[in-house]
């Protein structure tokens, strides 16, 4: 009971600290489409969003895959990993999703292409994960105080996709998770800004 005078001035001042400071604006989408080709099989998802934080801010947050579970609850493990035999960086991400009563955990494990600030493409082999095909590309450009992020993922499952509803609902979990994802990314990216000043 005594406890709550104690901790009175510390919570008035927090409120006013958040009441005080500027308002960053959130991460705007501008455009989210979702696809599927049938003959192959084949998802895509294609974003434009811009961000309120620096190419390399962002560059820094999506090329570091110790931080890609903080994206969307669908990664529940993931990491950078040793270069391959080219010297490119390597990554391992393992998801889980359901649909209705049918759960799954899907690996993907690839390899990075980089351009510094610039873009990033992340192939996964399909030897050593779920995919037949799982190909995502970022390119960051410079757009006024911040940084507009175009975002192209193409993958094609190496698993039993439960027909008619199954479709649906990957569809659909590409496109809600898209749009949550962005401000959980600006935020970490806004971070490193923060931490690096």
């Amino acid at each position: 009971m005594n406890s709550l005078p104690l901790r009175f001035p510390a919570i008035l001042a927090g409120v006013l600290i958040c009441l005080m400071s500027p308002a960053s604006p959130a991460a705007e989408l501008r455009a989210l489409e979702v696809d599927r080709d049938t003959e192959i099989n084949q998802y895509s998802l294609r974003s434009v969003t811009w961000f309120n934080a620096s190419p390399e801010a962002m560059y820094k947050v999506l090329t570091d895959y110790d931080l890609f579970y903080k994206f969307t609850s669908a990664i529940v493990e993931s990491r950078n990993t040793e270069q391959d035999e080219a010297g490119r960086p390597g990554y391992y991400t393992r998801m889980e999703g359901c649909v209705l009563m049918w759960c799954r955990s899907f690996i993907r494990i690839g390899h990075l292409t980089l351009d510094p600030s610039a873009r990033i493409v992340a192939n996964a082999d399909p030897e050593l994960s779920n995919f037949k095909k799982s190909r995502e590309s970022w390119s960051l450009t410079k757009e006024g105080d911040g940084t507009l992020l175009v975002y192209e993922f193409e993958m094609v499952p190496d698993f039993w996709v439960p027909p008619v509803i199954g479709p649906f609902y990957i569809k659909r979990a590409l496109q809600s998770g898209g749009e949550k994802a962005a401000d959980r990314i600006e935020a970490l990216a806004q971070a490193n800004e923060t931490a690096d000043d």
